[in-house]
């Protein structure tokens, strides 16, 4: 188990788009593993790549329902439907957190940890997890996009998932 710094913002590389992974190997295997340990260990709901200042397209998800840990390299959300609005946080964002419009839901295509192609269909927190990570390959933090921004009040414990 191996947990890694979770970058912060304003650090400059989480405004830099992520480069295509094209090497699947142990490498790799590595990286997805330590991501998902330092998601967990953070209390995350998903956490991209560039978040551990690796500029690599690459993202894991598990908001705790029947998928468990989703691993996905490249991906791309592939078709987008209707609407939902709601919070999201951030872990390079601590202490923040927004309302953000975002599809209610997702089709993702991308590849697994070996390189093989797939595509999954997502809906509602799940969809909004993905489309938060996916920003964050494209550099965009979801302090760019949300209606509101409000500080989250410390001692309340009553933060919102962090993504």
């Amino acid at each position: 188990m191996a947990i890694r710094l979770i970058v912060k913002d304003p650090d400059p590389v989480l405004r830099e788009r992520a480069k295509e992974v094209t090497r699947f190997n142990a490498n790799l295997h590595k990286l997805l593993r330590d991501m998902a340990d330092t998601m967990y260990d953070a209390k995350g709901v998903g956490l991209a790549a560039p978040q551990i200042g690796i500029l690599k397209r690459v993202i894991v998800v598990d908001v705790g329902d029947e998928h468990g840990l989703i691993e996905m390299v490249n991906p791309e959300i592939v078709e987008r439907e209707g609407e939902q609005i709601g919070p999201e946080g951030c872990l390079s964002i601590p202490g923040l957190n927004g309302i953000v419009r975002r599809a209610r839901r997702v089709v993702v295509k991308g590849q697994d940890r070996d390189g093989n192609p797939f595509t999954i269909e997502a809906e509602g927190y799940l969809a909004r997890a993905f489309q938060h990570e996916v920003d964050h390959l494209n550099g965009v933090l979801f302090t760019d996009i949300a209606d509101e921004v409000y500080k989250i009040p410390e001692s309340t414990g009553q933060e919102e998932e962090e993504e």
